[in-house]
């Protein structure tokens, strides 16, 4: 792709690349981190309607969430390929190519979303007997996940919109969009569940559908700022658009080692509801409950992680490494400070916050000593969500991949199956070995990232 570094918008209001790093971090993600508690809040809602439902109702959304996050999973995978490219293209001041890329991405995007709502909707069943799930559970599920997967054509073009403006800098018009998105869905949510006024009483299916109708509004506006809006530092347009394998190809090549890493972490999450579903309903939901928990608590690593990786790769376009090292050591450190604070609240708190969902005896019980073992694994989190993000935001996504698949097949899946049944811990061998396997991921990412490798990178 030829193209010369005119456009006919000016570049990038605020030069991320120059200045106090842990500002140019900090005011990055912030937004990031807002955006990411909005769509933790909206999950943790649904879940206490959903929660009200019973313990089947929450086993079976849980279950079938874990195969919307092993798509999810993979659609960043690609996303991360359009990042890492746009934002070097921004780094370079090059603002016509990052145009470019943004439109191709959205092509990948479209034939992504509507080949996994036909996949979601047609199998659902089929997908959640995978599980050995009771039948009244897996039906649950599957009647939840045929509405959600109806609606990822919308998440799919969603996703990469506000993924293209976060690479470019602008991280507050995604978090102002997803405010808006998000409280119409908080507010359908009850009326859509439980079948309140004029609205019918769908139940779990209620809960997917107010979803799919924020992410539709989301991708409907996302695409409005994009292309016709004033309020985006990328102004896209489809005159003289050319269909580009090459680019989508480079895209791909980058973002491959992303998408395999977080399919196979998902999919390793769906073997690990597989071991749990033996032990029962309550081991299940108890799981589901503290995955939903540790989303929310892992919010601000995520959001400091997503602009760390931003950083990292608009300032290796800059060509300053040493810059760009500082920003994931840096975030590395306000991590793990937040994630040390969390776990301790956690540990001392966990009955208080599994009754918000929850006030079945049973489940709190075990929802608590889930949650207070998981506890002792956030304070590895900040590691790695600094680490990987900046590594992948370098381009460098191979490690990341390998580090990851040794993580979930080597050490999390047969220390997962093995300790309940060498020891006494029964279930809760299990979250022991989540544990450990964050701790291995931690010590792995520290020690790739001092390499500096990454640094060399070319995109």
């Amino acid at each position: 792709m030829s193209e010369t570094r005119t456009s006919r918008q000016t570049a990038t209001p605020r030069d991320w690349t120059k200045g106090s790093v842990i500002g140019s971090l900090l005011s990055l993600s912030w937004p990031i981190m807002v955006h990411n508690a909005l769509y933790m809040i909206g999950q943790t809602v649904d879940m206490i309607w959903i929660g009200r439902l019973g313990s089947a109702a929450v086993a079976g959304v849980g279950a079938a969430f874990v195969i919307h996050m092993l798509v999810l999973a993979a659609k960043m995978g690609l996303v991360t390929g359009t990042r890492v490219m746009i934002a070097r293209y921004i780094g370079s001041g090059d603002i016509t190519a990052a145009n470019h890329i943004s439109r191709q991405a959205f092509v990948l995007s479209i034939i992504y979303g509507i080949f996994f709502s036909a996949l979601g909707i047609i199998f659902a069943s089929q997908i959640l007997g995978l599980f050995g799930l009771k039948p009244e559970v897996a039906a649950i599920g599957a009647d939840y996940m045929r509405v959600l997967f109806g609606g990822w054509v919308f998440y799919s073009l969603w996703l990469m919109a506000f993924s293209i403006m976060q690479a470019s800098g602008d991280t507050a018009t995604p978090m102002f969009i997803h405010l808006f998105t998000r409280s119409i869905q908080l507010v359908l949510s009850p009326f859509l569940v439980f079948g309140w006024w004029v609205f019918p009483e769908l139940g779990v299916r209620g809960a997917a559908l107010s979803m799919v109708i924020g992410q539709g509004l989301g991708m409907l506006i996302s695409l409005w700022i994009l292309f016709k809006g004033s309020q985006s530092r990328l102004k896209l347009t489809l005159r003289g658009f050319q269909l580009d394998i090459g680019s989508i190809w480079r895209m791909v090549k980058i973002g491959l080692p992303a998408l395999i890493m977080g399919v196979q972490g998902n999919l390793g999450q769906a073997i690990l509801m597989w071991i749990i579903a033996p032990y029962g309903t309550l081991a299940v939901a108890g799981h589901t409950l503290n995955q939903r928990v540790e989303m929310f608590v892992q919010m601000p690593s995520v959001g400091l992680g997503t602009g760390a990786g931003v950083l990292v790769g608009q300032n290796l376009g800059a060509r300053q490494p040493q810059r760009a090292e500082r920003t994931g050591w840096i975030s590395t450190g306000l991590m793990e400070g937040f994630m040390a604070i969390c776990a301790v609240l956690v540990l001392l708190s966990a009955p208080y916050i599994i009754r918000i969902f929850t006030t079945e005896a049973e489940l709190v019980e075990l929802g608590s000593n889930f949650l207070r073992i998981a506890s002792a694994g956030y304070l590895m989190n900040g590691f790695i969500f600094s680490l990987q993000n900046s590594i992948s935001g370098s381009g460098d996504t191979l490690p990341p991949m390998i580090i990851s698949l040794l993580n979930t097949w080597l050490v999390l899946l047969p220390i997962a199956y093995v300790l309940p049944r060498a020891t006494d811990l029964g279930v809760f061998g299990i979250r022991w070995a989540m544990v450990i396997s964050h701790t291995f991921g931690a010590v792995a990412y520290t020690l790739y990232f001092r390499w500096g490798r990454w640094k060399r990178k070319q995109v």
